[in-house]
């Protein structure tokens, strides 16, 4: 394998198993256009002086704050971006619409009500509405004039979200349907104007139903006491005989479970997105306050213990970066070229989403995962002040938790991510059992491999070597299915052991394809940081990835192949020794001296 790729077709969902991608290709934040960086700093200044100074108020939800606030965001034309012109939109490319999620996530409360109302209120209407639904709801949406809700979980139906119990009957005149049920967790309940709500039709048909505020018979329960994310209104909903107009069918009778799970997919990138805002004004915030503190006559910055955390805050975040940023060029080239050949406006978006439905997975997981540890690790920085409610860092903790099980939990999507991977394979659009097999024969006959060369080739070797590790544990596992032998489904520790495999290949390869990149079109950039990112990470990863593998290994393989694996596996994870003490201190120190995330 040389160090020169050829330029290739942009990859399908989970093709990063088994293809290369060319890293001059790759989308990275550094890449940010003059248009790109003026809407971050609108947004940036939106969140500085127009939701931060009231977040006291807003923590005590103060009726009409946050719909003011979203109507003010409107009024700088930024609820809209993702829509089309047609209806008031400004179809801004994907990369914008990801930056304006990113620079929403410090917001708190204010991100979890404009996500909602974007993404999982909105785009409902916008891939699956008529015409007519179309044109009723989104332009007003847009303009901020009607704020929306999604509602899709009941008391007894959470992750299973198809086993609802609300049900709507169509009446003897065939005019409307009767809507009967409650559903819980509602973000933005006590405000919307405008609910996508979800029934079974006669008994068994998963439906998707577009519901006013002020229709009679439904109603609201009372403000949730909640964790975190206290200024989202959430309430239940309850419906008793409620009258819905056949017009207000939200795409086909049967078909509900299209428009939720769909519709997930860009939440919980978007939510990924949120979140990786959130880290980075709360590595900030811990940056200055290490600075400022001192103990034992020098500021807390200089001892080694702060600056592991503080290393160990910006790898993570920068992987995660670099693993959205690609996530949405892949996104929003799909779409471009498919709006390209002809599709429409909607579909173009929705066929994008879903393809790329495994990295949306991604995303969520290390999103949510990554800020959590960044608001954990804030806290233990500032110590006593951390636990205050006097400063933000404590609501920033509680705030956070909830995002591990917003847009289906962490080990659904886990799950969601292999099963997905398995599909494509039993589907015959993604070929594991070639590579699968040529691991075995490596391993088992010693066949000799190309070896890597060029810049980074320890690096690119590892990312390599984590594929043979999955594709050796995969098509043993597709062996057994089919022989009956093992049945994933049942299987839940083994799946999220080789999803969090997956996981560790994307990001270690969005790293990389992004330092790569910087290291060639940015050479005013000081590589030291970012080598000793992408070196610590690796040298984690491959720790990481052992352990989930020989977890997978000691629960399918069968016990005379084990040791044959094991000893396969200490081949592929001999990742070189790194200094990772020196390397996080040079991080740390990098970040200290400018005072902020600037990565």
């Amino acid at each position: 394998m040389s160090d020169t790729l050829t330029t290739s077709k942009a990859l399908k969902g989970g093709e990063f198993l088994v293809k290369e991608s060319n890293f001059r290709e790759v989308f990275i934040p550094d890449d940010f256009n003059e248009e790109q960086l003026m809407i971050r700093e609108t947004v940036r200044s939106f969140v500085e002086q127009d939701i931060w100074p009231y977040t006291d108020r807003i923590e005590k939800l103060e009726e009409g704050l946050i719909p003011s606030k979203l109507e003010a965001f409107a009024d700088l034309g930024l609820l809209g971006t993702h829509m089309p012109e047609s209806l008031g939109g400004s179809d801004l490319d994907y990369i914008s619409n990801t930056l304006i999620g990113e620079e929403i996530g410090p917001s708190g409360s204010f991100s979890v009500s404009y996500n909602a109302h974007t993404g999982i209120g909105m785009l409902p209407i916008l891939y699956y509405g008529t015409e007519a639904q179309k044109q009723k709801y989104l332009p007003r949406l847009i303009a901020g004039q009607l704020k929306a809700s999604y509602c899709l979980t009941e008391p007894s139906s959470g992750s299973d979200a198809l086993s609802a119990k609300a049900v709507a009957v169509l009446n003897p005149e065939g005019t409307n349907y009767i809507l009967n049920g409650q559903k819980m967790w509602i973000t933005n309940a006590g405000f919307a104007d405008i609910f996508t709500v979800f029934a079974q039709v006669d008994g068994d048909k998963f439906t998707a139903f577009i519901l006013e505020k002020g229709m009679e018979g439904f109603t609201l329960g009372a403000e949730e006491k909640k964790l975190g994310i206290k200024g989202s209104s959430t309430r239940m909903i309850f419906m008793e005989n409620v009258k819905v107009p056949l017009e207000n069918l939200l795409g086909e009778v049967g078909k509900g479970h299209l428009i939720a799970f769909n519709v997930l997919n860009t939440g919980r990138f978007k939510l990924g997105a949120s979140c990786l805002g959130g880290c980075k004004g709360i590595i900030t915030t811990s940056i200055k306050y290490a600075n400022e503190r001192e103990q034992f006559k020098k500021p807390i910055a200089s001892f080694g213990a702060i600056q592991y955390k503080l290393a160990e805050q910006t790898i993570k975040t920068f992987v995660t970066d670099s693993a959205i940023y690609r996530t949405a060029q892949l996104i929003g080239n799909m779409e471009a070229e498919s709006k390209a050949a002809g599709l429409d406006f909607a579909k173009s978006k929705l066929e994008a989403a879903e393809e790329y439905a495994i990295e949306c997975s991604i995303i969520k997981v290390i999103g949510s995962e990554t800020l959590d540890y960044v608001v954990d690790e804030a806290v233990q920085i500032f110590g006593g002040m951390g636990y205050s409610e006097e400063g933000n860092i404590a609501r920033a903790y509680r705030d956070s938790r909830i995002n591990r099980i917003f847009e289906g939990t962490n080990e659904i999507n886990r799950m969601v991510i292999l099963s997905t991977i398995l599909k494509l394979a039993m589907k015959g659009d993604l070929d594991l059992m070639t590579p699968g097999m040529a691991v075995q024969n490596e391993l088992i006959n010693g066949a000799a491999q190309p070896e890597i060369t060029g810049s980074y080739s320890a690096e690119q070797q590892a990312v390599f070597n984590f594929k043979k590790i999955l594709m050796m544990l995969l098509g043993t596992a597709a062996q057994q299915a089919m022989g009956g032998k093992l049945d994933l489904k049942t299987e839940q520790e083994i799946l999220i052991n080789l999803s969090d495999i997956i996981i560790e290949i994307f990001n270690a390869e969005s790293t990389l394809m992004r330092i790569r990149k910087i290291a060639e079109y940015y050479p005013d950039k000081d590589m030291i940081v970012y080598d000793a990112i992408i070196k610590t990470y690796l040298h984690d990863a491959s720790g990481r990835v052992t352990k989930h593998a020989t977890d997978a290994i000691a629960s399918f393989i069968d016990p005379d192949m084990q040791a044959a694996y094991i000893s396969g596996l200490r081949k592929l994870t001999k990742y070189p020794l790194q200094n990772v003490k020196q390397n996080r201190r040079l991080i740390a120190e990098t970040l200290i001296s400018s005072g902020e995330y600037n990565l």
